[in-house]
Order: C-alpha cells, then structure tokens, then sequence
C-alpha cells in the first residue's frame, strides 16, 4: 500500500473521494505533549470511541513506525500514521462570522477577553456557533486557539483562551489544583446582612422535561464552594463579589438563588416577575441582562511562570443599573 504522500504538519494527506485511506500527520505545537488516544479522537470525528480504542490496541495506529498505547504523549515532530477510517460526516456551521473582542491580554501563549453578556463560548445546545468558532474565523493563522474555561452565555467578563497546547495543559493543571483565582460581581435582589459567607452546597445537574440542562442543590450533589463578600447594599438590592472555589455549572447562580438571593436578571434561577418588571421599556432602575461579570482571574502564567492579574471593568449597562439605585436611594430619603 502506497502510505507516503507529502506529510504536513498536524494536517492529514489529501485522499481521494473513493473511501477512507491512511492518513500521515506531523505532530506540531498544538498537539505535542497530548496523549495519543485524545488526538485520534480529535482527528477522527465522528468514528465511535471504541473503534478508536481498538485500532490502537491493534497496533493499526503507529508513531514514527512504531506501536504506541493509549497513554503515549506526542512529541513535537512525531509522524503519526492513522489507518483508514469512515469518518461520519458532520456539517459545519455555515457562516460563522469573524468577530473580534476587546482584548485584556495577549501573548504568543495566551490570549484574554472581555466576554460581552448574550454570546455563547462555543457552538451547541442550540448555538450554531460561539466565542472560539468567532476568534478562529478572525485569526486564521493561529493554529491553535481552544478555550481554558467557560462562562455561561449572559456572563460577562474575563475569558482566557490558549493559542498553544502546552498553555492548554499548564492552566488545566492550575484550575485541578484550584490555583487560579476566580472573582465575580453579582447583583442580588434582597439584603446581604454578611460581610462575608462561604457557601459549600452540593450540586446536582439535571435535565428538564424539555431537554434544558439545569443545576440544583442536592445532598448527593458535586461539591461545591463560593466565598461571597458584600461590597454594597442599596435598597433591597446587594452587590457581591464572588469567589470560585470549585468551578461547578451555574455555581454563583444556583448557591445565591438558594440563599434567597437570586441575581437580578436570572432568567434560569431568578425571580422571575422581577426581571420582567426591571426589563420593561420604562423602568427604573432598569436591567436587560443577567447582573454577573467575570470581573478578575489571577494566575500564575503557564509557560514564563510569571503572575498575571487580569480584569475586566463593570459593563455600562450594569454601572448604569448600580448608578440608578443609587439615584432612586437619594431621592427616597430626601
């Protein structure tokens, strides 16, 4: 069998449209030091994991000629052959636009972004397309860009994205020892009496009839830690910064809804008739958007092992709706 076409580098050689045939690829940065297993399985898409299990085991797969297992790491210049395959076909998202995002921070490593409230990370549950799908349309060249965390669709703020594999890796190892310091800012409907309050309430996700995914308090539930601070009250409303212990899904917003304090605008855990009073056209104060914004991450950097403070400034919409409250909390009182 004639394998040997012109091998690029981390990209599979052309083959023709009559059935799959081998592919040879050249490990590059974006996927040196990456288990064998995780790189089949990102090159092979839609080919059951199984199968993919099984042609390692086989010996199918080979790494400069030779066997490897699954836990095997790529090192930069391997040639990694795949066999042949049928790889379902699966449609791209058509017409991802290019998009650009204000810019906390940036090197060859890392880049940081201030997230605007109602865009999604990434395509799925609905979403064709989102943050990462944007930024890899905007910068072509680049590549390699895959996200470090997530923040939900209506947080704004801080989001760090890698633009190398072994940064990837480096924060991942950072978020497992939970050496990245993660605060928030928070609007509460209700009187936040504690300066300070750790909540550790277990987690449990589920599904809703419909299909949505949802997260409650429950006693077999993940473990789950929030450090809350109070910065400022004003009738009936509290602003708090919030601090990540555990980055579990919709963590501030369900540990703050089972307190009784739901983040004003909350369209999953909130009160409901709230922001539907606060939404409309003439209100006041009023708010359109969910009030939690990724307002600082702290870390230490992956690659020059140098700290980095990173910070994203309160949105307009949110200064505006503190600044209100404010307002109507003077006039009430005068």
């Amino acid at each position: 069998m004639n394998e040997l076409g012109k091998i690029r580098r981390n990209a599979p050689v052309a083959t023709p449209s009559a059935g799959p045939q081998v592919k040879l690829i050249e490990v590059g940065d974006d996927a040196s030091g990456q288990r064998i297993d995780n790189f089949l399985l990102r090159h092979c898409k839609g080919v059951p994991k199984s199968h993919v299990y099984r042609i390692l085991r086989s010996g199918e797969v080979r790494v400069n000629k030779g066997r490897v297992d699954a836990a095997y790491r790529l090192v930069l210049g391997d040639v990694v052959r795949i066999p042949p395959v049928r790889i379902a076909q699966t449609e791209a998202p058509a017409n991802v636009p290019a998009a650009k995002f204000p810019v906390v921070f940036e090197d060859d490593y890392l880049l940081a972004i201030d997230k605007p409230a109602g865009v999604a990370v990434h395509g799925g549950s609905g979403v064709s397309f989102g943050v990462i799908e944007q930024l890899r349309q905007a910068y072509p060249q680049q590549r390699f860009l895959e996200l470090v965390h997530r923040l939900d669709r209506e947080t704004s703020g801080v989001l760090l994205i890698a633009k190398k594999r072994a940064a990837l890796v480096g924060m991942h190892e950072q978020i497992r020892h939970n050496r990245m310091d993660k605060r928030y800012l928070a609007c509460v409907i209700g009187a936040w009496t504690d300066s300070q309050r750790a909540v550790t309430a277990p987690l449990f996700k589920y599904l809703t009839p419909e299909g949505e995914r949802r997260v409650r308090v429950q006693a077999d539930g993940q473990p789950s830690h929030t450090i809350f601070r109070r910065l400022e009250v004003i009738d009936g409303y509290s602003l708090l910064e919030a601090e990540l212990k555990t980055g579990r899904t919709h963590q501030i917003r369900v540990h703050l809804a089972h307190l009784g304090t739901p983040i004003v605008g909350d369209d999953k855990y909130g009160d409901f008739s709230a922001n539907r009073a606060l939404s409309r056209a003439d209100a006041r104060p009023s708010l359109k958007r969910m009030f939690l914004h990724a307002r600082r991450l702290r870390l230490v950097h992956p690659i020059l092992n140098t700290p980095l403070l990173l910070e994203a400034p309160l949105p307009q919409d949110c200064e505006r709706f503190l600044q209100q409250l404010r307002d109507l909390s003077v006039n009430a009182k005068s």
